[in-house]
């Protein structure tokens, strides 16, 4: 994304949110190198085409199942097959391993968590994966709730995981709930819950992906500001 889909954020937004809800690949942490790279196993290991690094970047966002049906062309079973390989590359090394924090991140949950704002995750990854690491990374401590997908993919659409985030908060004033992500999926997935999206310029998406969103930011202070107020 680049400046050009900044207008939005001139936008006055002087509200408190109530609640902040995040996405965590492409908005905390960056985990495609990791991504990547067991996802390169896994095709290979299942017999499939190995696309360029480029275009496996699209896969990072959205449910695994949907990436191998959209982009691979698999049948369910084959998927399924293909998911349940890649959760074993991901439990050989670890959901850690090539991923990192986004600088500045780190201090801006912290930030946010110590003006009193609850925050929840809402991540299509796969919740135990989710936990490892923002444990890892001692991120955990400032969310309310942690939400990924289950383990049977049942619940992995970001409509579903950002409703069962919501669920959970019960007892937080939700009221005021925005999501900040940086995908369209995140787009879509908080609006069917009447949740606008603030979109973050180092994530994985483009920009035609900003449609819809509420603003789009390219820098922690950016993001900050318009969550504070």
């Amino acid at each position: 994304m680049t400046d050009l889909y900044l207008a939005s954020t001139t936008v006055a937004f002087k509200r408190t949110w109530s609640c902040v809800l995040f996405d965590l690949d492409g908005t905390i942490v960056d985990s495609a190198p990791g991504i990547i790279s067991r996802m390169k196993r896994t095709l290979a290991n299942v017999g499939s085409v190995i696309p360029s690094d480029e275009s496996l970047l699209q896969w990072v966002g959205p449910p695994l199942l949907d990436s191998f049906r959209d982009f691979a062309g698999m049948d369910p079973l084959q998927a399924q097959l293909a998911l349940t390989e890649y959760r074993h590359q991901v439990a050989i090394e670890g959901a850690e391993v090539g991923t990192a924090v986004f600088p500045g991140l780190a201090g801006l949950l912290a930030r946010i968590s110590a003006a009193g704002i609850p925050l929840g995750l809402a991540t299509s990854k796969p919740e135990s994966q989710a936990n490892t690491i923002l444990d890892h990374f001692g991120l955990s401590q400032y969310f309310t709730v942690i939400t990924g997908a289950s383990e049977d993919e049942v619940r992995s659409s970001k409509a579903d995981v950002g409703g069962e985030a919501l669920r959970r908060l019960a007892g937080v004033d939700t009221s005021r709930t925005v999501l900040v992500g940086d995908r369209h999926h995140d787009v879509d997935g908080a609006a069917a819950h009447g949740v606008p999206t603030i979109l973050v310029e180092w994530g994985y998406g483009s920009p035609a992906e900003a449609e819809g969103a509420l603003a789009v930011v390219h820098d922690v202070d950016a993001l900050y500001k318009l969550i504070i107020g």
